[in-house]
C-alpha cells in the first residue's frame, strides 16, 4: 500500500509538471484560448514583468480544484492514494508558484535556480512561444517547443533588481555572460517637441 501511496504522490508531481506546461502554453499565449482568466493575468505579467495575480486568487484556485478532484479521485483509487495525489500535485503547485517568483526577484543560488531563470527569461524576452516549463523543460522537449536560451536580451523597462550591479548599474558579472541590458529607447523628436 505505502507503494501505491508513493506511486501516486509522484504521479500528482507529474501530473503538475503537464499542467504547467498546458496551461501556459494555451490558456497563457494561444490566441484560439484567449481571451480566458488566466490568460489575462498572464499577459499583465509578460507586461509589466513585476506583476503576478494576487495570491488569494492561487489560493482559490487550487482549492477549488482540489475540491473537485477529491471525492471522485478518492472513490476511485482510495483515500490513501487519492490524497497522496492530490498532495503531490498541490505541492508541486507551489513549488512552481514559489519559483516563478523567485526567478524574477532573485538571483539563482544553485545551477538549476540559473538555469531556469535563463530558461524563463528566453520565454519572456526572446519567444512567448517557447520555453513554456518553469520548474522543467520536459514537456518543451517532447512537443517540441523547448529553444536552449542562449544570451538573454532583457528591455529595460523589465530589468529585474537581481540583474543589476547597484554600483555600476550594468549587469552583474556573475551573470554578464547569459543575460545582457538592453539600453532604454531614446525618446523620438516628436515626442520632445513641444508646442509653442
Amino acid at each position: 500500500m505505502i507503494g501505491f501511496v508513493l506511486l501516486a504522490f509522484a504521479i500528482g508531481v507529474l501530473t503538475w509538471s503537464l499542467l504547467e506546461y498546458l496551461i501556459h502554453r494555451f490558456l497563457g499565449h494561444h490566441p484560439k484560448f484567449l481571451p480566458n482568466p488566466f490568460g489575462a493575468e498572464h499577459m499583465r505579467h509578460h507586461r509589466e514583468g513585476d506583476y503576478f495575480a494576487p495570491t488569494w486568487k492561487k489560493v482559490l484556485v487550487a482549492l477549488g480544484f482540489t475540491a473537485l478532484l477529491a471525492w471522485p479521485l478518492t472513490s476511485l483509487v482510495g483515500v490513501g492514494p487519492g490524497v497522496a495525489y492530490l498532495a503531490g500535485l498541490m505541492l508541486m503547485y507551489g513549488t512552481y508558484e514559489v519559483l516563478h517568483r523567485r526567478e524574477h526577484t532573485h538571483a539563482g543560488i544553485s545551477a538549476y535556480g540559473r538555469w531556469a531563470r535563463r530558461h524563463h527569461f528566453a520565454h519572456h524576452f526572446s519567444d512567448s512561444r517557447c520555453n513554456h516549463g518553469v520548474t522543467s523543460p520536459l514537456w518543451d522537449l517532447v512537443f517540441g517547443t523547448y529553444r536552449a536560451p542562449g544570451t538573454v536580451r532583457v528591455p529595460a523597462k523589465f530589468r529585474m533588481a537581481w540583474l543589476v550591479d547597484p554600483k555600476t548599474g550594468t549587469v552583474r558579472a556573475d551573470v554578464s555572460d547569459t543575460f545582457v541590458l538592453l539600453p532604454e529607447p531614446k525618446e523620438s523628436s516628436a515626442q520632445t517637441t513641444v508646442a509653442a
